[in-house]
């Protein structure tokens, strides 16, 4: 570091020193510009990031058949998807039972949406969902027991009035106890807890931790409305198979759902890295929005720190013409106030 610039830094910090309020508002100006411009793009990579991880939860290696498009619409002009005639309970015991690939196949449907969970005197809101779902579902689902167990064979061949439930449906319910073989009513139905689910959330309306899982008979039996359409799951050994398992998948259902040759499937294939890639898709105008506007108040710190600098060349008029008469150039002078405004950002 040369002399001039040395002595430039000095007389720097003694203007900064000197202005010290001035110096501190200009401060909070860039920091806040800065701020703004890191928090929102950190904020957006934060959602790309929530989407990815929500999705992958469920496993790159997984897809889902229902009688529906997947129904996520941003924006006026979203599509709305498309429904097909519901999947019915043969149709979809049909699948999993002739469905050779090598895979985990499990069929659920949606019992209830609105369904009210007591103990004793606790009452949760109307809002519990229940899945009725069959042995496989936890695997395919991308849920994880925390405590207690699956459904066993004899409980979903035999009906059982068991049940799973998520985590904030445990704590709710039981805040200092364990939940294991507490028995719980779902709507007028009584049931025993055999397992508590880990958390998951329940971004983008999947899952979730305000959720029952009864066995999928006892749901047919007790839960079950006029056109229920119920899901099929299937679960591939790797991200690789992935494409051959949907191949067989579609031709087996075809011919379940007796689709005649050439006319389009009667229902829908949703990946869970397809529905991340929509969600992020559509959040890239937000992107650029927010890019934009945390630029524009990065700028409008630029240019506060600019008029300070103006108002304080100004004010030194004095002191600029004191070094011109001492022989220093026009060069050196702006080297002295832009060393000073590196000194206040830095």
């Amino acid at each position: 570091m040369n002399f001039r610039t040395l002595e430039n830094i000095k007389i720097a910090l003694r203007s900064v020193r000197s202005q010290l309020t001035r110096t501190i508002i200009t401060i909070l100006i860039i920091a806040i510009g800065i701020a703004a411009l890191v928090g929102i793009l950190t904020a957006i990579d934060s959602i790309k990031l929530a989407i990815n991880s929500e999705f992958s939860s469920m496993g790159a290696n997984t897809f889902t058949i229902r009688n529906r498009g997947s129904n996520i619409k941003l924006g006026k002009n979203g599509a709305r998807p498309k429904v097909y005639p519901a999947i019915s309970y043969k149709e979809a015991i049909a699948f999993k039972n002739n469905y050779s690939f090598n895979a985990i196949v499990s069929v659920s449907s949606v019992a209830s949406r609105q369904a009210t969970v007591k103990y004793l005197s606790k009452k949760t809101n109307p809002n519990i969902v229940v899945f009725g779902s069959d042995i496989n579902y936890l695997s395919t689902a991308g849920y994880t027991i925390d405590k207690g167990r699956n459904f066993a064979k004899q409980e979903i061949s035999g009906n059982k009035h068991v049940v799973i439930i998520g985590k904030e449906l445990a704590d709710n319910l039981f805040p200092a106890q364990n939940p294991l073989n507490k028995i719980i009513a779902i709507g007028s139905n009584k049931y025993k807890v055999i397992g508590t689910l880990k958390e998951k959330g329940s971004s983008v309306g999947f899952g979730g931790d305000r959720s029952c899982i009864i066995p999928i008979t006892n749901a047919l039996q007790y839960f079950s409305q006029p056109n229920t359409s119920y899901t099929i799951n299937v679960k591939t050994n790797s991200p690789q198979e992935l494409d051959f398992a949907i191949g067989e998948a579609t031709a087996l259902f075809r011919i379940i759902r007796k689709v005649p040759i050439g006319e389009p499937n009667s229902f829908e294939f949703s990946r869970s890295d397809n529905l991340a890639e929509i969600l992020i898709d559509n959040i890239k105008y937000v992107t650029i929005a927010a890019t934009i506007i945390g630029i524009i108040t990065l700028l409008g710190a630029a240019i506060g720190l600019m008029n300070i600098m103006l108002v304080s060349v100004t004010e030194r008029t004095r002191e600029i013409g004191t070094r011109k008469a001492l022989g220093a150039n026009q060069k050196a002078i702006k080297w002295q106030f832009l060393m000073e405004a590196i000194v206040i950002c830095q």
